[in-house]
């Protein structure tokens, strides 16, 4: 461990006449991707050979979370560095936790996200993808500090056919055909799902072209491997991974990845930019855990959706030649709202002093500077508005509850005591240490009540929350008619 820190110390020393340019910024964010769903992960499964050299000339977050386990709040946390509960983004009375087609509800407009704050540094900005923090005008994402947007407002399983069946529940005899959008138009529907990782790629190049000269924000939510049951993927792809659709998704996300990183060093630009690649929540795995269909979230417990490990855990790994030392591991806990603070220092700004954020500036971490260590006294997991568990340090508690959707550990069963694990030791979450560790369970419980004053728990207000957007008259997302 002492030779690997002294490596890191050389490598910065070596780095220190960095150029003095504003950075750019890419960060791809799968849909639905496992802990270990990629081989530098452990997936012997899945050929992932660019995020093989990712992870070989970068580093690899081990303890990195989403802040939930399904996609919107998981989204409004990433780009607002706030837990959703703080932003409103966590439940609505119409949709739930997901949000759907032709919603009244957003991310609220006063809301700032990474984008708004690189621009107003200078940056050009850019979402290519999947949005979903709403679908009226007043949420997109050219209303939420991006240049630009070219993607589906919201997942792609979201088509009229799943509205048809649903029928008036959330408006589901309303739902469009599924619209691709170019800014706040849209320019087809329904667009063919297996070519989105494809066109999506091409346009994040494009833009990389004609933005080579000046800092960017690149944000890359991908739809795939997604929420349906078999997952999209192109003609160079479909059925030659060996796990079907899923495998193929993520092989040609790989591929992607590897014409990011190719262009970057083509234009000559690795060296100022930073990449950073995760997924918005863990893999659902299908009805049998062990078959890697849907998914694995391996060596972790339990399956996206939930407040298990493997549905806030997820891979990650930052990549930056010359700034970040090639070949690292950082086991220190991190989190998606890290990224608003963090680049928006990287880039010579301060996160907006003016409301309460959650996450930190994790340069320390990505640049292994001596002694760093996670930010966090403590992170929540949260299901809607209903308080889960606690982390700290190693340690990871479910709380006592005495009303619950279904839980991860308990099923339909009632835990009337506390469930704490050590996720270094533990990796699996496979035994409850409460019992012979009193006072850690004690002072977790004491931190979990911090947060249901501050965030709220059910049926309790928070101290610090923020209402969502909401409009009065929804409308659906079509193709204009000229």
């Amino acid at each position: 461990m002492f030779a690997a820190l002294a490596l890191a110390v050389q490598f910065q020393a070596g780095c220190s006449a960095v150029d003095t340019r504003q950075p750019n910024f890419i960060v791809i964010l799968c849909d639905n991707l496992g802990y270990g769903d990629i081989e530098p992960f452990g997936s012997r499964l899945h050929r992932t050979p660019n995020l093989n050299r990712m992870a070989r000339e970068g580093l690899k977050l081990t303890h990195f979370y989403a802040t939930a386990g399904v996609c919107t709040p998981s989204r409004a946390s990433l780009l607002t560095g706030a837990y959703a509960q703080r932003v409103g983004m966590h439940t609505n009375p119409r949709d739930g936790q997901v949000l759907r087609p032709i919603s009244p509800y957003g991310l609220h407009p006063d809301e700032i996200t990474i984008a708004e704050s690189l621009r107003g540094l200078g940056y050009a900005t850019t979402v290519i993808g999947k949005w979903h923090l709403g679908d009226q005008p007043e949420f997109l994402p050219t209303r939420q500090g991006f240049d630009s947007f070219f993607g589906t407002p919201y997942s792609d399983d979201m088509t009229q056919a799943v509205g048809r069946r649903i029928g008036e529940r959330m408006d589901g005899v309303r739902w469009p055909p599924l619209p691709l959008m170019e800014n706040e138009t849209v320019i087809e529907a329904p667009v063919d799902r297996n070519l989105l990782t494809g066109r999506y790629t091409e346009q994040a190049l494009e833009f990389i072209e004609e933005n080579w000269n000046r800092p960017f924000f690149l944000y890359l939510p991908h739809a795939m491997p997604g929420s349906t049951r078999s997952p999209f993927a192109g003609d160079r792809f479909r059925g030659k991974s060996r796990n079907g659709p899923w495998g193929d998704s993520i092989e040609e996300l790989d591929w992607s990845t590897g014409r990011i990183l190719d262009k970057l060093v083509k234009l000559g630009l690795e060296r100022h930019t930073l990449v950073f690649w995760t997924s918005d929540n863990g893999a659902p795995l299908s009805r049998d855990p062990a078959s890697p269909a849907r998914g694995s979230n391996g060596p972790l417990f339990g399956r996206g959706y939930t407040t298990a490990e493997g549905a806030f855990r997820v891979p990650a790994i930052a990549w930056w030649p010359g700034r970040i030392a090639p070949g690292g591991v950082c086991p220190e806990l991190a989190t998606t709202m890290d990224l608003m603070p963090t680049l928006t220092r990287l880039a010579g700004g301060e996160p907006p002093g003016d409301r309460v954020l959650d996450g930190h500036d994790i340069g320390p971490l990505l640049f292994a500077e001596p002694s760093a260590v996670s930010p966090y006294e403590a992170f929540y997991y949260y299901d809607r508005d209903q308080l889960h568990a606690v982390r700290q340090g190693p340690w990871k508690l479910f709380v006592p509850l005495d009303s619950f959707r279904r839980h991860p550990h308990f099923g339909d069963q009632r835990p009337v005591e506390p469930l704490l694990f050590n996720l270094v030791s533990d990796v699996g979450s496979t035994r409850n240490a409460a019992p012979e560790h009193r006072e850690i369970v004690e002072r977790l419980m004491a931190l979990a009540e911090q947060a249901r004053v501050d965030l709220g728990d059910r049926g309790r207000p928070g101290a610090n929350q923020r209402p969502p957007g909401v409009v009065e008259d929804p409308r659906p997302q079509m193709v204009q008619s000229h």
